[in-house]
């Protein structure tokens, strides 16, 4: 069978940790994935990894953020006043919020993880969590066209 090309649909068990080790994603050789190359289903980085790989090839890719969730951006970290939360939840680092921003006249809802909090301030980033993070994949081809 030929390798991998830009047409196929490949099936597909991966691993991505951070650099600490730490797990963000499995996908198990139990229960393959079917990604279709270029649809986006899984990064752009990852699918190229993916091209010239034959069945049953493992390979280990390193993504850099600027191919994964892009840089963490300082100019996305705020410190908003603590009583903005009026009682209404009791903020802690590692929540999620959805909040609503404006851009360019349009009210839109944006996740923001809330990384520190003390008696007068929060601090809110807007970053993606893995912004700035390289990603390890170790990514098994199981078959190719189907």
């Amino acid at each position: 069978m030929c390798p991998v090309a830009l047409t196929d649909t490949v099936n597909i068990s991966y691993t991505a940790t951070l650099e600490s080790g730490e797990v963000i994603e499995k996908v198990p050789a139990t229960k393959p994935v079917a990604v279709p190359i270029g649809s986006g289903k899984v990064s752009m980085a990852v699918e190229a990894s993916l091209l010239g790989m034959n069945p049953g090839e493992t390979r280990t890719v390193h993504i850099q953020p600027e191919d994964a969730h892009g840089p963490h951006y300082q100019s996305l970290v705020h410190d908003i006043d603590r009583s903005s939360f009026n009682g209404k939840i009791e903020p802690k680092p590692g929540m999620i919020l959805s909040l609503t921003v404006n851009k360019d006249g349009v009210d839109q809802q944006v996740p923001a993880t809330i990384t520190d909090v003390n008696d007068e301030s929060v601090t809110i980033d807007y970053n993606h969590p893995l912004a700035g993070k390289v990603l390890t994949y170790s990514i098994t081809l199981h078959a190719i066209g189907t």
